[in-house]
């Protein structure tokens, strides 16, 4: 196996074993063992788990970001970024509930409330495109004069609670139910 083969290999193993057994049910034994390298191996590639466990969210975020932005102008009305941003990240965790398994336990883990710190309540020079929304929404007050938390819990709460249920086969998110879900969370942020 290539170098970077081996790094991929292990990243997916320890995706597929994390959104299945949350972070703890991973051991670095087991994820090597499923990437069919020995354990010492990983440790050339991430110093321990905490450095992978980041760097497979940073990966994942990049790929959501990639799917997210195509198509989107930050020079459209704040209604029509909202929702295409709210429908694209719909479409890519149904498209990869791995990945949407995966972000959720870290989102509400240690490792996601320092990284959500760190965005959400600008501790980081490195705003993301929601934050930019938010903040162009606000000040251009077509958008609920509420704290940003509160703002991202209102467009994305629905969407994390319907994918969820969508993944654990409660019923089919239909292209018609996701414009719905979107608009009503719109709805929920707008003035």
């Amino acid at each position: 196996m290539v170098k970077c083969e081996k790094r991929d290999e292990i990243l997916r193993a320890a995706l597929a074993l994390i959104a299945e057994h949350g972070f703890h049910g991973a051991p670095m034994a087991l994820i090597a063992e499923r990437a069919g390298v020995g354990a010492g191996t990983i440790y050339r590639y991430f110093e321990n788990k905490d450095v992978l466990i980041n760097e497979l969210f940073r990966e994942i975020e990049g790929k959501i970001k990639g799917r997210i932005l195509t198509g989107y102008s930050a020079e459209r009305p704040i209604r029509e970024r909202f929702l295409h941003l709210n429908r694209e990240l719909f479409r890519y965790f149904i498209g990869s509930p791995l990945h949407f398994r995966y972000v959720e336990q870290f989102h509400n883990s240690p490792y996601g409330v320092a990284c959500r710190r760190n965005k959400i309540l600008g501790e980081s020079d490195n705003k993301d495109v929601f934050q930019v929304l938010f903040e162009d929404g606000l000040a251009q007050q077509v958008m609920k004069d509420l704290p940003m938390l509160i703002l991202f819990s209102l467009a994305f709460g629905p969407l994390i609670s319907a994918v969820r249920d969508h993944t654990l086969g409660f019923f089919d998110l239909t292209d018609t139910l996701i414009e719905q879900i979107t608009e009503a969370c719109w709805d929920g942020v707008k003035r």
